[in-house]
């Protein structure tokens, strides 16, 4: 059976790097649930934590249940129902347009966590400033929907705003963020100076915990906000908690040859289990597990070894790993191996955490991998096990 499986250590790993940039820098870090929301991952973050950010209610219901502290929410449009369950226990509410804050804005100022202070509202802006190369995860693409440009705020009654939120990064370093805050401070940096803002989130996308990170700059710049313009500074990664934490561990069930391709089918699909994989499009690091390897993928196991895949051609044995699915693209790619693969070989698709279970669906009926994590005593415990009522209940 397929299995997602996360390293609980890998995860403990990353919320240290975290946890160092947040006592060096003074900033609040937050985990972005839309990246990773396994609760059963959660108490390796909350050393490092300061809470969640949330894309709405569910999120910041989970969050807010499971990992603590504090609860950021921003949606592009909130329901009336929505936002009323919202005022009751988040921290931050952000507005994505000039329309929902004044529709919303006296709902919000009459509540009494808002006038007590307990409850901060805020806009997301957009600097209109790109750094991004897949313009289906830039934010700054022209027409996006996404944060309010500075020349909308003029003659706006923002009595009531007490911070300010742009999210403008995909998987990117210091010096992007670095350009994207001074492209910022130029538009709205007289907004930020004023004293009614006390809050400034720099949103996500920052690789923190990559190796080539530069995480001084980054400690250098959030000094410098918070020394200029005396706010509370909070970043929202997702990636970074995540990365390099986490497989999906899947199974050969077929292999045979058509129109000049040797074709592998696995008991996972990139449409139902990996999307980005199509979306962005992804390419994912592959092993086979077979003895004589050299790999290391982000889980290793007792006793297997691992047998990092090629590029097509690149080694003696090439195979398009596809899907048991009806889709004709659901592909994962041409990948090569040293030796040829057999019915019932375990195949390992490397990083598989974030971004990954958090967009899984029950599509063409294929079954869903199980979730397990890995603990440092070396156990595996199955956390989530996905059966024939979990596909008939989604869709009613």
């Amino acid at each position: 059976m397929a299995r997602f499986l996360i390293s609980l250590p890998a995860l403990e790993r990353n919320a240290a790097i975290l946890n160092e940039v947040a006592v060096a820098s003074g900033a609040r870090m937050l985990v972005a649930l839309k990246a990773f929301s396994t609760t059963a991952g959660f108490a390796a973050f909350r050393p490092a934590a300061a809470g969640c950010c949330a894309s709405g209610l569910y999120e910041a219901r989970l969050g807010a249940r499971h990992l603590g502290g504090h609860v950021a929410v921003y949606s592009p449009a909130y329901r009336e129902a929505e936002l009323a369950e919202l005022l009751e226990f988040a921290h931050h509410i952000d507005f994505n347009s000039v329309p929902q804050w004044q529709r919303w804005r006296n709902q919000c100022l009459v509540h009494p966590r808002v006038q007590s202070g307990e409850l901060q509202l805020g806009l997301r802006v957009n600097p209109c400033f790109s750094t991004g190369h897949t313009a289906l995860y830039d934010p700054c693409v022209p027409g996006s929907r996404l944060g309010i440009p500075a020349e909308q705020l003029a003659g706006v009654d923002l009595a009531g705003i007490s911070g300010l939120h742009f999210h403008t990064l995909c998987e990117q370093g210091a010096q992007e963020l670095i350009d994207t805050f001074r492209a910022f401070e130029k538009q709205f940096g007289s907004l930020l100076a004023s004293p009614q803002i006390r809050y400034l989130n720099l949103g996500g996308g920052h690789w923190i915990t990559k190796p080539d990170y530069d995480r001084a700059a980054l400690i250098a710049l959030i000094r410098e906000i918070r020394s200029m313009y005396h706010v509370e500074v909070f970043l929202e990664p997702g990636e970074a908690w995540a990365i390099h934490t986490g497989v999906l561990r899947a199974r050969v069930l077929d292999i045979f040859e058509s129109m000049g391709y040797r074709h592998a089918i696995l008991d996972v699909s990139a449409s139902a289990h990996m999307p980005d994989v199509l979306e962005m499009p992804y390419r994912p690091d592959v092993y086979a597990v077979h003895a004589g390897g050299c790999g290391a993928p982000a889980v290793v196991l007792p006793g297997e070894q691992y047998a990092p895949a090629g590029k097509a051609g690149e080694k003696a044995y090439t195979y398009r790993l596809g899907a048991p699915t009806c889709l004709a693209g659901d592909v994962i790619g041409d990948f090569s191996f040293d030796a040829p693969l057999q019915v019932d070989d375990i195949i390992v698709l490397d990083d598989m955490s974030h971004y990954t279970m958090v967009k899984t669906t029950h599509f063409n009926g294929v079954p869903h991998p199980d979730i397990a994590v890995l603990h440092a005593d070396g156990r595996i415990e199955t956390v989530k096990r996905f059966s024939y009522a979990d596909f008939e209940n989604r869709l009613g």
